[in-house]
């Protein structure tokens, strides 16, 4: 069964900063989406740097160029954002969720950067893009006994990444 929290807890705090991996789901709140005033959710992993809890009401994470920038679209937009993370061993299996609204910042504007940058991603070889600033509304904290186990690997590197499921439009 979840439970609800109003804020980060220390359990969830300490998954947050082992989890190599974790994902954001984000949707635009924008009236010239549609009547409903939604667009399409986005999902994305993340790896190279963790999640930072800045404090029980709030993360933030280092972006890195990648596919697109939908996040930070939302963001702007007013969207709202979910920030899930995963245990991924066999011990004390979770999926935590954080629910709450970001603020993309650039790199050189934003208080948080140097704070972030001090946890570097080893590898990842891709440009820093901006730093996503999270306020948390609410967090949840469920079983995760239907999330496999997982054994991390390594980071992907340019120069491993395969473009088999990467066609031309």
């Amino acid at each position: 069964m979840a439970t609800y929290h109003k804020k980060i807890t220390p359990e969830q705090a300490a998954l947050m900063v082992e989890s190599p991996v974790f994902f954001v789901a984000s949707v635009a709140s924008d009236l010239s989406l549609g009547p409903d005033g939604q667009g399409p959710v986005n999902l994305s992993p993340k790896g190279g740097s963790s999640l930072h809890v800045i404090d029980e009401q709030r993360v933030a994470y280092l972006d890195y160029v990648g596919s697109g920038n939908e996040t930070g679209r939302h963001a702007a937009l007013g969207g709202p954002i979910t920030i899930m993370v995963m245990s991924m061993g066999s011990k004390d299996a979770a999926v935590v969720r954080l629910y709450g609204r970001a603020t993309v910042t650039p790199l050189a504007e934003s208080p948080l950067a140097a704070r972030l940058r001090s946890i570097p991603a080893a590898h990842l070889e891709l440009p820093e893009r901006q730093v996503v600033d999270v306020a948390i509304e609410s967090t949840v904290t469920s079983c995760g006994y239907g999330v496999p186990v997982f054994e991390f690997a390594s980071q992907r590197v340019r120069s491993q990444r395969g473009r088999k499921f990467k066609q031309p439009a």
